[in-house]
């Protein structure tokens, strides 16, 4: 009878085994979702994200965690949100008894590996994967990736995540857009220097939409057996009312997956789903039982086929960046709504790009300033970047790009109650402190620039002390 019961379960095991796909996914650092073809761009050239879209489904309701690096990653490989792994500002990592995610994978038999930018900074150290290979910046060509894949003996099914450092600043210093013909959002002012960091930032997207097409051809033919491609980013681009902030050009993101054989090709879905979403699909694919506690949820039924929906509403948060960004904001988004919640209107908001010395769109926000004392609208825009109401309420259908605040429209006042009590009860249950992080500019106080290098140095000499 015990051979029998273990002949049964050997079997099993080689069965589940057999069914599990290899899984491949490829982050882009700071890509807003409409910056690519597959999403409706006609000015910047990703092919090999459109080939992507035409080869599999594209999620047009995927969002983040939170639009910082560090947060929106830890929330990824752990599937909670930030007040409960710990990450809350960026450049803070989980709690220690936090668990990993990619644990309960490499438990259900797959190898686990990353190259390049997908935890934080060296975090990957605490993810308990099988093969880490640098630069954690991110990658910049895919030498490290064909290595790995010609050196790898494993016969496990494989789940790789290969992160690059497109189009994070630095962008490029060469250009190989006209920076007189892109286009520039509503959100932003039109300089001539805005049109020239925006070239460089529209040529980055597309050194990255090359990695991708060559990670894709290496995957296709050094891996064998079912593969789920996937593409994806880790928040919006660093430009202002992007990253850092919870408008939709900071946590709305590319998701498009590619599983031959399974999903049809050049299909649409526009379900609500989230980075916290992706590991839990993930260990459902491959056989295994989602940890109970976590935030995440398994979209695999959409993947399969069996539904169409999944979230009725996503929750994202921010809670600062260094001194450069002492901000904290929470929102609740639904299909066709957003609420927004800044903890403290009394503090000025700015971020890198308007306090760093490095980098990070000092150069053209300069420019900005410039305008904002000639033109009443840069003045509009440098004022509403600055100085925020407590609470913010925008019509996604009829105003995509969040530039009408409707939380004092009387009209309006039944569903701000309502989003209002969901962030409400949603903060309660996450343990969400509120918490503070740096030192704030309140409203009213001289602007300082923060030097990046000497922050560097002292967060450094602290972290040895």
């Amino acid at each position: 009878m015990k051979r029998l019961l273990l002949l049964f379960f050997f079997c099993t095991l080689l069965s589940a085994l057999a069914t599990q796909p290899n899984i491949v996914i490829f982050i882009s650092d700071d890509h807003s979702q409409l910056d690519s073809q597959a999403y409706g761009s006609t000015e910047v050239r990703t092919p090999n994200m459109a080939k992507l879209a035409e080869d599999g489904l594209k999620f047009t309701h995927a969002f983040i965690a939170s639009p910082a690096c560090g947060p929106s990653r830890t929330a990824l490989l752990t599937g909670l949100w930030s007040a409960r792994n710990g990450a809350e500002a960026n450049h803070k990592g989980k709690r220690p008894e936090v668990s990993s995610l990619p644990v309960v994978l490499r438990n259900l038999g797959y190898e686990m590996a990353i190259i390049g930018k997908v935890a934080h900074s060296d975090w990957a150290k605490f993810y308990d994967f099988d093969t880490v290979i640098g630069p954690p910046v991110g990658i910049s060509d895919t030498a490290e990736v064909a290595k790995f894949l010609n050196e790898r003996a494993s016969k496990k099914p494989l789940c790789l995540f290969v992160g690059t450092r497109h189009p994070h600043v630095p962008w490029s210093e060469e250009s190989a857009y006209d920076a007189a013909k892109v286009t520039i959002p509503p959100t932003h002012v039109d300089t001539a220097v805005t049109r020239q960091e925006r070239a460089k930032y529209l040529t980055d997207i597309t050194k990255s939409d090359t990695l991708l097409g060559e990670v894709r051809a290496l995957a296709r033919e050094k891996i064998t057996g079912d593969t789920l491609f996937i593409y994806t980013a880790d928040h919006g681009g660093q430009w202002p009312f992007g990253k850092w902030n919870l408008y939709d050009a900071g946590i709305r993101i590319p998701l498009i997956i590619v599983w031959p054989g399974t999903l049809k090709p050049a299909t649409t879905s526009d379900a609500i789903v989230c980075w916290p979403d992706l590991l839990p699909t993930f260990i459902e694919l491959g056989g295994g039982k989602v940890p109970e506690g976590i935030d995440g949820r398994s979209f695999a039924e959409i993947l399969r086929g069996t539904t169409t929906t999944h979230r009725e509403q996503v929750f994202t948060t921010h809670s600062g960046d260094g001194d450069f960004n002492v901000y904290p904001i929470r929102s609740v988004r639904t299909r066709d709504w957003k609420y927004i919640r800044n903890l403290h209107p009394e503090f000025q908001h700015h971020s890198h790009i308007s306090r760093s010395t490095g980098p990070s769109g000092l150069v053209y926000w300069k420019t900005w300033l410039a305008a904002a004392e000639k033109d009443p609208a840069a003045a509009a825009t440098v004022q509403r970047f600055t100085t925020r109401p407590a609470e913010e309420l925008y019509d996604l259908v009829n105003d995509p790009n969040e530039l009408h605040n409707l939380a004092a429209d009387p009209k309006q006042s039944e569903r701000v109650a309502t989003m209002r009590g969901d962030l409400d009860a949603w903060m309660q249950q996450q343990g969400d402190t509120q918490t503070v992080f740096g030192k704030p500019l309140l409203q009213g106080e001289p602007v300082t620039l923060i030097d990046k290098d000497a922050a560097k140095k002292t967060k450094a000499k602290k972290k040895k002390s």
